[in-house]
Order: C-alpha cells, then sequence, then structure tokens
C-alpha cells in the first residue's frame, strides 16, 4: 500500500549543533539535506520508507532552535496548531556532553537538559504525551559511555534515546538483540503509522459525538419524540452491513445474562437449605420470577441497544462529506469505542 499523504517529521535541534543534524539526516535518508540560504532552518528534506506493508515518502521539516523556550512557545501557541496535527514524527538531534559525575552540573549538560524538557514540553501539552500516535525520538551524538542519564530525561520528556556514535564505533545491536543507532532509530519511524487520517472528531473522549447527541436527545424531547429514533444499522452508511450489528446485539446480550448469572449464583450456597424446605412452593413460582427476569433483562438491552446506535448515528452524522475510507476507519473506531462502554 502506497501512503499517498504521509503526516510530517519535525526534526530540530539547537542552533550550535546544526552539523549534527545535517549528519542524521544524511544517515537517515542516504542524501545530505540542502540549506535554505544560509541556515537548515525552514529547510525540508524526504524519508523513502518502503515495508512488507506500506511504501511512504516522508516530508521532513527541519529546524533549529536559539532559545528552547521560546521555540516552545511558539509550537504551542495556537497559531501552531495546524502542524502539530499533521505531525507524525518528532526528532530532537543534541550533542552528548562529556558528563562525568564531577560535571553533571556544567553548563553544557543543563543547555542539554534544558533543550530536552522543551521539546518534551510540546510533545506531552501540544501532542498529546505517550497518548500520541506518532514517535518521538531523541537522537544524542556522542562517544560517551554511561548515557542513564539521558536515557531517563528523554523519558521524562516522552521521547526515546538514541545514542547515535561514529560508524566505525557503533555496533548495529545492543546485548539484549535490539537494534541500537540509526538502524533504530528507522526501525521506530518504519513501525508508525503515518496515514494521515486529519479527523478532529476521532479523539478518544467523542467530545463532538456527544455534543451531537445532547443535541439530538434536545430535538427528540421538543418533538415529543420519547420513544427515540428508530435507527436502522443499514441506513448509518459506514459499510457495515446488519451482521456485524447483530455481533454487538449478541455481545451485549450474553453480557446481561452473565451479570444475571452473577447475581442469583452470589446467594446459593447460603440459600441452599431454604430451597430444600420450601419446595413446591418455589417450583410454582419459578416460571413467574424467570419472566419478570427476562423482561427486565429484555428492557436493560433494549435501552443499551439504543445508546449504541445513537451514538453511532452520531458518529456518521458528525463525519458526513468525508472520504469512504475516513468513514470507515470513524467507524471502526466509534464500534471499539461502544463496545468498551458496554
Amino acid at each position: 500500500m502506497e501512503i499517498s499523504n504521509p503526516r510530517r517529521i519535525l526534526a530540530v535541534s539547537s542552533a550550535d549543533s546544526v552539523q549534527h543534524l545535517s549528519r542524521v539526516m544524511k544517515d537517515l535518508t542516504g542524501s545530505t539535506p540542502e540549506q535554505t540560504s544560509t541556515t537548515l532552518a525552514g529547510a525540508s528534506h524526504n524519508l523513502s520508507i518502503k515495508t512488507a506493508y506500506y511504501t511512504a515518502e516522508i516530508p521532513i521539516w527541519l529546524d533549529l532552535i536559539s532559545s528552547p523556550s521560546e521555540w516552545a512557545a511558539s509550537f504551542l501557541s495556537p497559531e501552531a496548531k495546524e502542524v502539530l496535527e499533521v505531525l507524525g514524527g518528532l526528532v530532537l538531534v543534541f550533542a552528548l556532553p562529556h558528563s562525568s559525575q564531577s560535571q553533571l552540573q556544567s553548563e553544557d549538560v543543563k543547555a542539554a537538559k534544558e533543550l530536552i524538557q522543551q521539546v518534551g514540553s510540546v510533545v506531552k501539552d501540544g501532542l498529546g504525551g505517550w497518548g500520541w500516535d506518532g514517535v518521538g525520538l531523541c537522537l544524542g551524538v556522542g562517544e560517551i559511555d554511561d548515557v542513564e542519564i539521558w536515557e531517563d530525561c528523554c523519558a521524562e520528556a516522552g521521547l526515546e534515546f538514541v545514542q547515535v556514535r561514529n560508524s566505525g564505533t557503533m555496533p548495529t545491536r545492543n546485548e539484549f538483540g535490539e537494534k541500537t543507532g540509526i538502524p533504530r532509530a528507522l526501525e521506530a519511524l518504519e513501525a508508525n503509522d503515518w496515514e494521515n487520517a486529519a479527523l478532529d472528531d476521532l479523539g478518544s473522549d467523542f467530545g463532538d459525538i456527544d455534543a451531537e447527541m445532547e443535541a439530538r436527545k434536545a430535538r427528540q424531547e421538543a418533538n415529543d419524540e420519547t420513544n427515540g429514533t428508530d435507527l436502522d444499522p443499514e441506513e448509518l452508511d459506514f459499510g457495515f452491513d446488519r451482521e456485524d450489528f447483530e455481533g454487538l446485539k449478541r455481545a451485549i446480550w450474553n453480557a446481561g445474562q452473565e451479570d444475571g448469572e452473577d447475581s442469583m449464583d452470589g446467594g446459593g450456597d447460603a440459600s441452599g437449605s431454604r430451597d430444600k424446605a420450601s419446595g413446591s412452593k418455589e417450583t410454582r413460582g419459578e416460571t413467574g420470577k424467570e419472566e419478570e427476569e427476562d423482561e427486565s433483562l429484555d428492557d436493560d438491552d433494549i435501552k443499551k441497544m439504543e445508546q449504541m446506535m445513537a451514538k453511532l448515528q452520531a458518529v456518521r452524522d458528525t463525519n458526513v462529506g468525508l472520504p469512504e475510507d475516513q468513514r470507515k476507519r470513524a467507524a471502526a473506531k466509534a464500534v471499539a469505542e461502544v463496545m468498551r462502554e458496554f
């Protein structure tokens, strides 16, 4: 599958590490990025990815950071929202300071930590942190052996630390058999989902969908439609047929039956002697009791089905006009959300 309009990568470094940024981009892509005028800031490059599952030409935006705090503030401003929405990857490149135990408070170490923390604030507050469906990498260029403090610092910022040594001194795998260096960075980028859905209404909180449901409820109450709208799954136009929704109904029905069985099993041991004593009296009332329980269970199932269908209907209404493949992705996520709730 070819991804024709993939999400973007934002690759950044401090202004005094431009040579490291250029080198990492060459190692990742196979070619050196071209500067715009006299700087890499604002330049663009491409990463060609070809796996067994997809091929894509990923655009890379390059930027240089002079003031980490000012840079972070600009990317967290409302004006940068559209930029963050299309990002599928963020790569920070920095020079690893020679940080022995006696040098942990050196200016170089402090500057590197501030850079990572400020970029991390964009990952956490602008992209969603660990909930972001993208890849965040922090590539430290240098020959030092003790990188534990940098692994911890990057993890706190929501980034994966990858050390990049000189080609001749960097093993391709560590003691656990995992890839290291540039091969690990490429592996992480290849494993990412680069398809650009660009759907604001697919958030897990379903905020727009809930608003639509409230509006629908208000309209129904105004029209005295107390029984709700008759929703036909075949009219939801999601690309699912009636059998898909029958599966959902069976799942809800089974859940209801299990709840009923659990509640009856809970008192089984304590009521054993009473069952023997009452004998035929309980037998005579058993049929009526089961009918009442079945009737109550049916009412619960109906309510659950109405809520489920109303939510799916709201999803459809909020995605009118989208291409078919995007509507199907919205449908799949909506059904998964409904199943988690019920």
